[in-house]
């Protein structure tokens, strides 16, 4: 029954499905070439070593689904990523909207 939710229900609403998808795509991308943490401070990550525009990312996803379109999407990139990854995405999105990984 979780695959037929999954395959048909979208925790968003239509209209925003292109960027939705775009946002995705970003995410698999920063995912693969930066990390979403970082070990030290630098260029593109904030204070707590958090990738800066992975943030961005995650609270446009909360303005347009909450908490359920986040937990979508990071469900969708522990298909894509690595598990280290996806966790590490969950890490960067501390305290977005309220998110505790």
């Amino acid at each position: 029954m979780a695959f037929l939710k999954e395959l048909f229900f979208k925790p968003y609403p239509a209209h925003a499905q292109a960027e939705v998808e775009k946002l995705t795509e970003e995410l698999v991308r920063i995912g693969k070439t930066d990390d979403f943490l970082s070990e030290r401070p630098m260029s593109g990550f904030n204070m707590e070593k958090r990738h800066i525009r992975a943030r961005q990312i995650g609270q446009r996803l909360f303005d347009l689904g909450g908490f359920e379109l986040m937990e979508y999407i990071l469900k969708r990139m522990r298909k894509r990523l690595t598990p280290n990854l996806a966790a590490h995405l969950s890490y960067a999105w501390a305290d977005v909207g309220g998110w505790a990984p």
